[in-house]
């Protein structure tokens, strides 16, 4: 068996591991990217890239159902078969395409496939054919869905993010598994194509809100248009002629027995470092099985070993894989020094209609008897009422004492860019009063957010 010693092993060529590795390249030649599986990151491949693609036609079409309120009657046709060729075409031209070349100019003596496991805390087997010893290792390995055990046998014939994007042509019905990012901006998607679709949650929740009224607003608006059954679990899952047919079993005892053409897994990602053998690393692990790590220098302990990205389970989001992967590198170079990245304020956003976002600090991080709370409807904006788009409300949380912003949860038209907005005064340390010396134009969705804001201040000189 060939063996390899470098300063750096870096496992995983995606948003993160690429990040990691133009930053060490810059140090050292010793070093080698592991990669298993097909280059071109989790965002271009099967995440944010191709989704939103899906998301531009459906919302084309939904657009297109919705002109008569403005006098504009129209007919159209989905082409399924088309709108996955564009689809495809476009992911591996305009996105994974631009990733491949980069790869592609990366010397080939620094990159290796296979799948890594650990043999021991600086050792690394590569499908029994090469042992990589390494003082500095970083694992960039992403991450895969998660299928819970009653779908286990039926893996290979459902969909699931990965595989979704692959389809030729659209379904009559799918059911669609988890009540999440993926489940909701996909799902969402299918149906406004005219496919035939159910949603099903587990837990009762859906999307990131914290708090209880967001959420309560967000179930009973998306249900507006959706079939979803928020509470229970499927107890049996069969492939049947025409597709499959499922048993689901709700809180209250109800058993629904439906029959679906595709079954589309979207109920979360799992850590690819599962596959690993991390019992092997010496690494200090927590209670989900996975490494514990510093987030501001992304070191597992106090050991050789870095994380970043999808690996940690905890934010699967390409900026914070891009962050991380770079604090990584810069930790790593610096090591055995304790050297600290800057993190920078948390933000979320699913591309649903209403788009939802999360910004800072969730209600659920905060205390409640040291905020404020200021609130708004979608339906006071005037841009709002022009869109004839009033679903969805919005919170922002202000520090009681400094009057500083600390998070947000918005739901409704415009919550990327009020999200952006927010992000940046929390960013700067802005309070609500530094904040709202800011110009608005009228007419704009922001003006929205104003009004949460104005509440928040006049209760925070109210207190």
């Amino acid at each position: 068996m060939e063996t390899r010693e470098v300063e750096y092993a870096i496992i995983g060529v995606g948003t993160a591991g690429l990040g990691a590795f133009s930053r060490i390249r810059k140090q050292t030649d010793s070093l080698l990217l592991i990669q298993h599986g097909p280059y071109g990151t989790t965002c271009a491949r099967v995440g944010c890239m191709p989704s939103k693609m899906l998301i531009a036609a459906s919302d084309l079409a939904h657009a297109i159902e919705g002109g008569s309120f403005f006098g504009i009657d129209g007919n159209y046709q989905v082409n399924g078969k088309r709108l996955f060729e564009r689809i495809q075409k476009d992911r591996a031209e305009k996105f994974v395409g631009g990733v491949l070349r980069y790869v592609d100019t990366i010397d080939n003596k620094f990159k290796v496939e296979g799948q890594a496991r650990f043999l021991d805390s600086h050792t690394l087997d590569v499908d029994g054919r090469l042992r990589v010893k390494a003082e500095k290792i970083i694992l960039a390995c992403g991450s895969s869905p998660y299928v819970a055990p009653v779908f286990e046998p039926l893996l290979q014939d459902l969909d699931t993010s990965d595989t979704i994007f692959e389809l030729d042509d659209l379904p009559r019905s799918m059911a669609v598994v988890g009540l999440g990012v993926i489940a909701l901006e996909i799902g969402q998607a299918f149906h406004r194509l005219g496919v035939q679709t159910t949603l099903y949650g587990h837990t009762g929740r859906i999307g990131a809100f914290t708090h209880p009224d967001m959420q309560k607003d967000v179930m009973q608006t998306m249900q507006q248009e959706l079939d979803i059954i928020p509470r229970g679990e499927f107890t049996r899952a069969v492939k049947v002629k025409d597709g499959f047919e499922l048993t689901y079993l709700t809180t209250d005892g109800k058993e629904i027995i439906r029959s679906y053409e595709r079954v589309l897994i979207a109920s979360g990602r799992r850590s690819n470092l599962r596959t690993m053998d991390l019992e092997k690393s010496g690494l200090i692990l927590d209670d989900r099985g996975l490494p514990q790590y510093d987030p501001l220098t992304m070191q597992c302990g106090n050991s050789h070993v870095f994380i970043s990205g999808d690996a940690t389970e905890d934010l699967p989001l390409w900026h914070e894989a891009y962050i991380e992967g770079r604090i990584a590198a810069d930790s790593a170079v610096a090591f055995p020094a304790h050297k600290e990245g800057k993190r920078t304020p948390g933000i979320g956003i699913y591309f649903t209609d209403p788009q939802m976002a999360c910004v800072g600090s969730v209600y659920s991080a905060l205390d409640p008897e040291q905020i404020v709370m200021g609130q708004a409807r979608m339906d006071s904006g005037p841009r709002h009422k022009i869109y004839n788009d009033l679903k969805g409300m919005m919170q922002v949380y202000v520090d009681k004492n400094s009057g500083i912003l600390l998070g947000a949860e918005v739901f409704g038209r415009g919550a990327e860019h009020m999200a952006h907005t927010l992000v940046l005064a929390i960013e700067h340390g802005l309070t609500v009063g530094e904040i709202l010396q800011m110009p608005v134009y009228h007419p704009t969705l922001e003006e929205v957010m104003k009004g949460a804001l104005t509440m928040a201040l006049f209760r925070l000189r109210k207190s």
